[in-house]
Order: structure tokens, then C-alpha cells, then sequence
């Protein structure tokens, strides 16, 4: 995983002048500003950009806000005082106020502008001037980097207001969008995978915005409503939030030649994520060439297992552009997500995202990615044959190293020692035969039954004799294969490993949201509490609420089964 999961072993940041000491700020240090950018981050319109790595902008404070939970687990690694969440200064910063910050912590923050490719294609229709210089961070604004433990972190307000990049944007996020952003990434890292994590949300007491969205029952693909929602901010921490649509806009403007200092921009802002994420891995003596070659090779492994992952946990990002792809590999757009519940290859919970980014085909998205990020960093090895054949090797075995982690994955959900691919393909067609729920099933099967009728609770069809007696035989089979010596108990503490018991449920997840517009935050803390600790069993009343199939109800309920992205 690209960043430390252990907790802080350095005494506790009790006060706010004890956490703004770590801060450090590698990237404004390091790379270029914005040219034509004010001095004061006063810059909140919508303009191109069309050199520099970063806007200094100020964020817009919520006015009146209100505390709704913080992630005890982040705060007990970066070594945190709990108490630090509900601090007058801290909460003023984080809630978008940095007139609060002191030193060394700066009263400005800092967009960054990228690049946008779907599957290969590059765009630039999603910027207001056709051009590309007006994409990038619309609404999020980073306001803190420091080291903290040895471990260099990146703070960034979600919905902290317009940048230059907000392309006509209100720069804010609804409570809803950020309550649904701070649990998933609560949850995805208790699951052990990969993300960017959850450190405070607050919300406006007094500040509303307007999106569309759907009216209560209803059954339509799109928003048919427009709802007014309180306007929140949520912090997300990650070692930087580097992009791989970052790399491809300083590449774009050096194939380009958009200005004299292109293709340095690119060399810096790719030796820059070398330092911010790989510096561990990749010796800091070796000749830059080598570098990338390097980079090329962890940037491959990470993103691979990253994707193998969401398959394993039924994750589906629904929107995996370039620009939503951490070049450090790992999760980074809490948008347009959604859980697999009833078992679909093509599972898409966003309406916008189409087929080739639905659950299954995730694998193939990386991919194209990857390309882009092959294709960006490729012209910085024009001189260096040797290093650039190593690199586009690397490149083209994506595919079989995509592989390689799909069958590990897949072997160690199902217990095995090695990947077996006609059994695999006979339990797809079962899983769809029979519309299983995709969690509780494999979480089932955990139990190593040795009939059907322990693995029909999460089942959503009733089953036929003849379909009944296919699983008796593939479940025969499997068995046979997963019997290692006979120690059943082994093979089923590792496949719970593999396989979480609880798991993200949207119909769960509205009424939290729903409560916490009226300022009840209990169901919000409660699922906190929940989805931290996905592989435990816990306690009964957890499981009667919470592992069990989804209601008739919520079958193709608009906000629910499927969602815009209007956040």
C-alpha cells in the first residue's frame, strides 16, 4: 500500500500550534505557480491556466459550521488528540477558514489543473474554453502538507469553493455527496484496499446549495427534482493527490509546445511524484531514465492490485478517467461509486458511466490508464534507447500482469492455492444463474458448506432442482480442490481474510444521509463504527441489520440502485 496504515508511534498532537509545527510544503516549494496567478489566492473565477503546476487560490469558509464526525482511525495514526476534531481553530481550517491557519502552516491553499482521457481518447469539451487549460480542481483546494511520523501527507477540502478550474461551478459539495465520500473511505481502508482517507466533515448551519436529484419512489434513470442541500466541506489525506491526468496535461503542452518550459514541467511534476510516492521504492542514485523505468514498473504493480481489489471487495468506481486515476495507485474519486450487491459482471450504479466502466471491465479501464501514463512520461526517455525499450516493455505486459493479480484474487476468495479456471467459470455462470448477493455469498461459502442449502440466503431467486443440483456438483468439485489436507478451519479463517462480511449497501447508507440533513449524525457514526470493522463477525443486533439481502423496495429505486453524479 502506498502509504503507512500503522499507527503513530510519536507522542500525540494534542493542540493546533502543535499540528500546523509538521507542516511542509514540497509541492508549492518545489514546483511552478501559476504564472498569471494573484499573490493572495484570491482567485475564484473561472480562467484558463496555461502554465505552472498550481493555482494558489484560497478556499471559502461554510459559514456556521457545524461538526460531524472525524476518522478516529486516520487521527489515531497521524497521532491526533480525538478532541483536536472539535478545536476552534482546527475546525475553522478545516471547515475552509484559513484566515485561522498560523505559522509555518500558510493562509493560502493550492488547485491543480489536469488533463481529461476516457479509455484512450483525450477530451477537452469538458473545459469551458475547448482548450484544456480550465480542468482540474473545481471545488477541491488542498490547504495543508506536512510530515508527520516520517510520513509526508496532503489535506484537501472537498467542496472548499470555485478555483480557477470550477468551469461556472458553485465549488461546493452537498452533506450528502461528502457523507457518502468520508464513509467509503473510512470503509475501503479498514478493507485492507488501497485510498485516499476520510480526516474530518463538517457542514453549514446556514449555507444550502441546489442540485437535482430524485423525488422519494421514484424509478427514474435521472434526477427528476431539485433539492436543496446543505453545503459541506470533507477532508481527504493521501500522500499527494497527484494524477495520472496530471501527467498528461504538462505532456499535452510539450508535444504541443505550448510554452518554452513545457517539457521541463513535465520532468519536474513526474520527478515530483517519484518523490511524493515512490521514494521508498526507487533509489534516489539511480539515473533519472532508470528512475522512470522503475516507476513504470511499480506504478504497473500497484495499479494492478488496486483493481484486483475493488473486484475482490465488489467495488465499482464508475467513472475510472485518467483524471480520477491516483498516480500513486490508489483510490482516489468518491463520485459516481457503488458496491456489487445482486451479482452483475456490468454493474454501473452511475447513470453517466456506461458499460466500459462497469464492474468487470475495470481491469480493461486501467489499462487504458496505464497508456496514458506510458504515453505521458514516454517522451522524457527520447534519448534513451536502452531505458525506453525496458519501459515500453513494461507497458505492453499490462494485460498479463492484470491477470496474474485477477487470478490471485480470485484464488484466494475461493480458498485455493492456485487459480482454477474452469471452476471459476462454472461459479460465474451459478452466481448469475442464481442472482446472489455478492457479499454475502462469498462470505457464505467461507463456511465451507458442503450443500446449496447453507448458501441460499443470499440467493434473491428461488433455485430449481436442476439448478440446485449444478451447485451441488460445482461445490463437489470445489471442495475437492480447497480440501488442503482436510484442514477446513484453515482454508476458512484465510477465505474470511479474503472475504468481508459487511459490506456498503446504498439503502443503508440514505437514511445516514437523509438523518444527518435534519443534524442527526447517529446513523452516520453508527455505519462508521460498522464498516470499520468488515471482517469481524460482531454483534447480533449489527447482524440482523446489516447482513442481510437488499429489500424489494430498493430494486430499481432512483438514488438508491442508481445515481447521477450531482454532488
Amino acid at each position: 500500500m502506498p502509504y503507512s496504515s500503522k499507527p503513530s508511534a510519536e507522542p500525540g498532537i494534542t493542540t493546533f500550534d502543535a499540528f500546523v509545527q509538521r507542516a511542509d510544503y514540497s509541492l508549492m516549494d518545489t514546483l511552478n505557480a501559476d504564472p498569471d496567478a494573484t499573490s493572495d489566492g484570491n482567485d475564484h473565477r473561472a480562467r484558463q491556466v496555461f502554465s505552472g503546476h498550481f493555482v494558489p487560490v484560497t478556499p471559502t469558509p461554510l459559514p456556521d459550521p457545524e461538526y460531524v464526525t472525524h476518522s478516529s482511525a486516520l487521527f489515531k495514526e497521524l497521532g491526533l488528540s480525538d478532541e483536536l476534531a472539535l478545536d476552534e481553530q482546527f475546525r475553522r481550517v478545516f471547515s475552509g477558514d484559513l484566515a485561522a491557519a498560523q505559522e509555518p502552516m500558510r493562509q493560502v491553499g493550492w488547485a491543480t489543473g489536469y488533463a481529461l482521457s476516457i479509455y484512450g481518447t483525450e477530451y477537452t469539451q469538458q473545459c469551458p474554453f475547448g482548450t484544456g487549460n480550465g480542468y482540474g480542481d473545481g471545488r477541491a483546494i488542498s490547504v495543508f502538507e506536512g510530515v508527520i511520523d516520517g510520513q509526508r501527507w496532503e489535506m484537501q477540502l472537498k467542496g472548499g469553493g470555485r478555483t480557477p478550474y470550477c468551469r461556472g461551478g458553485d465549488g461546493r459539495a452537498v452533506l450528502r455527496s461528502s457523507v457518502r465520500e468520508f464513509l467509503a473511505q473510512d470503509y475501503m481502508h479498514a478493507l485492507g484496499v488501497p485510498t485516499s482517507r476520510s480526516l474530518t466533515l463538517y457542514v453549514s448551519k446556514s449555507e444550502t446549495v441546489t442540485r437535482p436529484w430524485y423525488s422519494q419512489n421514484s424509478h427514474y434513470t435521472d434526477p427528476d427534482i431539485m433539492v436543496d442541500n446543505p453545503a459541506a466541506i470533507t477532508t481527504r489525506v493521501a500522500p499527494s493527490f497527484l494524477r495520472v491526468g496530471q501527467l498528461e496535461l504538462f505532456a499535452r503542452r510539450a508535444r504541443s509546445h505550448a510554452h518554452t518550459t513545457a517539457l521541463e514541467e513535465l520532468r519536474m511534476i513526474v520527478s515530483h511524484l517519484i518523490e511524493r510516492e515512490y521514494k521508498s521504492d526507487i533509489h534516489q542514485n539511480l539515473a533519472f531514465a532508470d528512475q522512470l523505468v522503475e516507476l513504470a514498473g511499480l506504478f504497473r504493480q500497484r495499479l494492478t492490485a488496486l483493481v484486483a481489489n475493488w473486484l475482490r471487495v465488489g467495488y465499482c468506481q464508475g467513472n475510472f478517467n485518467s483524471d480520477n486515476c491516483a498516480a500513486g495507485g490508489f483510490t482516489l474519486d468518491y463520485g459516481p461509486f457503488g458496491f456489487c450487491e445482486v451479482f452483475d459482471p456490468e454493474f454501473q450504479p452511475w447513470t453517466g458511466g456506461g458499460q466500459h466502466f462497469s464492474f468487470f471491465n475495470q481491469p480493461n479501464a486501467a489499462e487504458a490508464n496505464y497508456h496514458m501514463f506510458w504515453k505521458a512520461v514516454r517522451p522524457l526517455l527520447a534519448d534513451h534507447a536502452e531505458a525506453l525499450e525496458q519501459f515500453d516493455k513494461i507497458r505492453s505486459g499490462f494485460a498479463e500482469a492484470m491477470q496474474q493479480q485477477l487470478e490471485q484474487m480470485w484464488a484466494a476468495k475461493l480458498g485455493l492455492t492456485e487459480f482454477q479456471p474452469t471452476l471459476f467459470k462454472q461459479l460465474m455462470q451459478l452466481m448469475s444463474d442464481s442472482a446472489v448477493d455478492y457479499t454475502l455469498f462469498f462470505r457464505e461459502l467461507s463456511h465451507i458448506p458442503d450443500a446449496v442449502s447453507a448458501l441460499k440466503k443470499s440467493f434473491y431467486v428461488k433455485t430449481s432442482p436442476q439448478l440446485d443440483e449444478q451447485w451441488q456438483s460445482w461445490l463437489k468439485s470445489w471442495r475437492d480442490l480447497a480440501a488442503n489436507g482436510g484442514d477446513w478451519a484453515e482454508v476458512s479463517a484465510k477465505m474470511k481474510q479474503a472475504n468481508p462480511k459487511y459490506t456498503w449497501r446504498e439503502w443503508l447508507i440514505v437514511p445516514a444521509y437523509q438523518q444527518a440533513m435534519q443534524g442527526d449524525y447517529t446513523l452516520v457514526k453508527e455505519l462508521q463504527a460498522v464498516l470499520g470493522h468488515p471482517y469481524d463477525e460482531q454483534a447480533q443486533a449489527v447482524e440482523d441489520k446489516y447482513y442481510r439481502l437488499r429489500p424489494s423496495a430498493f430494486f430499481n429505486a432512483g438514488g438508491v440502485s442508481h445515481y447521477s453524479c450531482s454532488s
